[in-house]
């Protein structure tokens, strides 16, 4: 029986996968330790045993994947073998970090790395929060300058959006009615990075005029995938998505699991966790 495919939302008219691909626990960015970040830049050097873990996705319809791409050879590397084996387009979005000084070169600079994002095959590209709120006027309630990098992702042929960790990107880009067709945002059930509240976020969230891609489900592991998807779907709308980041391909099949059971309703069929001795009466 074919798999189940996940369910999809749209970008400006583009379709995506509501799960996104996150990479974190592909390109070294454990946000725990240097140690698991060795780890992982040990074990996803090399695009072989990262192709695992996207084909694993693309078999559920999981096509959309999310990186600062190119910090991250190897991983661009991964999404075209992939592509390859599968027949099937990836839908890339990157996330650049800019040189967002007011000069003529750093614009020259800034423009570079946005045509480098379309280069690679980027379909949406979302301003790097690094990035961004280096603009953002709180007294003003603006992103000064903001149009201009914009204008650049569009003259690319791109969707612009914003990387928002800071949850006052989404409302002032809203506000002023800038050209931000998606956002970023921190959103998971421990408030892990979150800037405020996470009743306040949930509602910046609900109240934004674009969908939200929301990132960090599982607080960088510091709350399980069970715990982390079902209150991230639970509390997002129909349009918004969840950005989901795996280790191996074993886990990505949990996370898919997890994730359409909470969709639809019903008890996840995963395995359940080892214990020294599961012969125990609390163990089922």
């Amino acid at each position: 029986m074919e798999p189940s495919l996940f369910p999809r939302t749209q970008v400006e008219g583009l379709s995506l996968s509501r799960m996104i691909i996150g990479t974190n626990w592909i390109a070294g960015w454990s946000h725990t330790s240097p140690s698991a970040d060795s780890m992982i830049k040990a074990r996803h050097a090399d695009p072989s045993t990262i192709v695992p873990i996207l084909e694993t996705f693309m078999s559920h319809g999981v096509d959309t994947i999310m990186s600062l791409f190119g910090a991250v050879p190897q991983l661009e590397k991964a999404v075209k073998e992939t592509e390859q084996r599968t027949g099937k387009p990836m839908i890339m979005i990157d996330t650049p970090i800019l040189n967002m000084e007011d000069s003529a070169a750093a614009r020259r600079e800034a423009r570079a790395v946005i045509h480098h994002s379309r280069e690679m095959g980027a379909k949406i590209c979302l301003i790097h929060h690094s990035s961004a709120e280096q603009l953002v006027n709180k007294g003003l309630q603006q992103i000064v300058r903001l149009p201009d990098y914009l204008s650049m992702i569009r003259e690319e042929g791109m969707i612009p959006g914003l990387s928002a960790h800071m949850p006052e990107l989404i409302v002032y880009s809203d506000l002023n009615e800038y050209d931000v067709q998606t956002y970023i945002q921190i959103y998971n059930c421990m408030g892990f990075l979150m800037q405020v509240e996470i009743e306040t976020v949930n509602q910046i969230i609900h109240n934004a005029k674009k969908p939200v891609m929301t990132i960090k489900p599982m607080a960088a592991g510091r709350c399980t995938p069970f715990v982390g998807l079902n209150f991230s779907w639970a509390t997002i709308r129909d349009c918004d998505m969840v950005t989901v980041g795996c280790f191996n391909e074993t886990e990505a099949e949990e996370d898919i699991e997890i994730s359409m059971a909470a969709l639809e309703h019903r008890r996840a069929n995963v395995q359940k966790r080892s214990s020294p001795n599961n012969d125990q009466s609390a163990f089922g």
